[in-house]
């Protein structure tokens, strides 16, 4: 039996569930998950729509492959989002279309791409910030998202996600299920956003101190 065949199957259902519903097309995005000795990740160029589990690259912490085929060539931002956040167990990113369009019209604010316009949103997701556009595979990346979370984490609000401009958004979360959620509520509130016309107020302050304190939501 295969190492860590859970965590690669569960991969492959993300993966195919993503492709599925159009989150993610041709060999746009990738997944990981956090494992015993390193990281299991979707090799570079690969569909997600069709990983194979045996094929998912195995690497250890430092990102030495150990099995598998080549590991995609965003595994430096992966390491660093494992990092900075102790608790993610699973990094997604995508190139989901309403986000991508969202960057290239103009986001909300750079510390927040999308402002409070949901309690949802709120709850399951928070603050987005945007870094600002680099090329693919760019390790200065690594260290600029390294930078968001730690400031995040300053002001006692974790954030679960930034935005990559003109690419997409890297999301985290303790599970591939959870971090698959994620995704689909910032999917979602990117296209709410996007199609109303006047656009909607935000969330009053004392609407979001009820979410901190009923659902413990980090804004």
């Amino acid at each position: 039996m295969n190492a860590f065949a859970p965590q690669r199957d569960e991969i492959c259902r993300v993966g195919r569930s993503l492709f599925e519903r159009g989150y993610v097309h041709a060999s746009a995005g990738n997944i990981s998950v956090r494992v015993d000795d390193g990281f299991l990740i979707t090799p570079t160029d690969a569909c997600l729509g069709f990983l194979e589990p045996d094929r998912l690259a195995h690497t250890d912490v430092s990102g030495q492959t150990l099995g598998g085929a080549r590991a995609s060539k965003t595994l430096a931002l992966h390491r660093a989002i494992y990092a900075a956040e102790p608790g993610a167990q699973c990094v997604i990113h995508t190139h989901s279309t309403q986000l991508v369009a969202l960057s290239l019209e103009g986001v909300w604010r750079a510390d927040a791409i999308l402002p409070p316009i949901t309690p949802y949103f709120v709850m399951k997701v928070g603050r987005v910030p945007l870094i600002a556009y680099h090329r693919p595979g760019d390790p200065a990346v690594a260290g600029l998202v390294a930078d968001r979370i730690a400031a995040a984490q300053a002001r006692h609000a974790p954030i679960r996600a930034v935005m990559l401009a003109r690419l997409g958004p890297n999301v985290w979360h303790d599970s591939p299920a959870g971090a698959m959620a994620t995704l689909e509520e910032l999917e979602e509130t990117a296209r709410l956003w996007r199609s109303t016309h006047p656009k909607p107020a935000p969330l009053t302050e004392a609407q979001i101190d009820e979410l901190r304190s009923a659902f413990g939501a980090r804004w």
